[in-house]
């Protein structure tokens, strides 16, 4: 056995298959070592091929990063849509983030069984219940925010501070042109106007 140390079973899991003429997970590949070399150029043109392939990693990274820490895509979402906005009926809750209203239900009972949501009866529509963050869930954000980050700056290695801000405001300016056009899902459907 030599002097160097072994990665653990995180890293080891993590670390990316080796590429001919990869010089480590800290130097972009160049030239025809890059994977999207071998796609033809009619597609290594496309913004929606490369977008795609994009959020393959995008998803796996946060998959990744939420699974790890015994939560899911959507809690986080629902947790930050309650700090941001405060306390909020399901319904809102769901249009605010793009979810159905059947689901939402099932989200917020997991939540609410952690203790990270409580639910109170709307004193206006004794019919509603209206959904607020607990200190458990103000914590627990907190704590996937942190993850988040991390997952974001690993998907987003290669670029500096100023252009994923810039990549940031040009797909939230291409989904909004879209969703105004066709809906969040495509679908026609507008959840976010009440």
């Amino acid at each position: 056995m030599t002097g160097t140390a072994r990665p653990t079973q995180s890293q080891a899991r993590r670390a990316p298959a080796a590429l001919p003429g990869d010089r480590g997970p800290d130097q972009a590949l160049t030239g025809a070592d890059r994977p999207s070399a071998t796609w033809p150029r009619r597609l290594s043109r496309l913004a929606g091929w490369l977008i795609n392939k994009t959020a393959v990693h995008a998803q796996r990274l946060t998959t990744e990063v939420f699974a790890a820490a015994g939560s899911r895509r959507y809690h986080y979402a629902l947790l930050a849509s309650l700090e941001e906005f405060g306390p909020s009926s399901q319904a809102s809750l769901g249009r605010r983030c793009g979810f159905d209203r059947s689901d939402v239900a099932v989200m917020v009972n997991e939540l609410a069984q952690a203790g990270y949501l409580e639910r109170t009866q709307d004193p206006a529509d004794r019919r509603r219940n209206i959904i607020a963050l607990t200190p458990a869930g103000q914590a627990r954000l907190a704590e996937l925010d942190q993850l988040v980050d991390a997952s974001q700056d690993e998907l987003l290695a290669p670029l500096s501070a100023r252009e994923r801000d810039e990549l940031v405001r040009l797909l939230t300016l291409v989904l909004d042109h879209q969703a105004a056009l066709h809906g969040l899902h495509g679908d026609g459907s507008r959840p976010w106007k009440h």
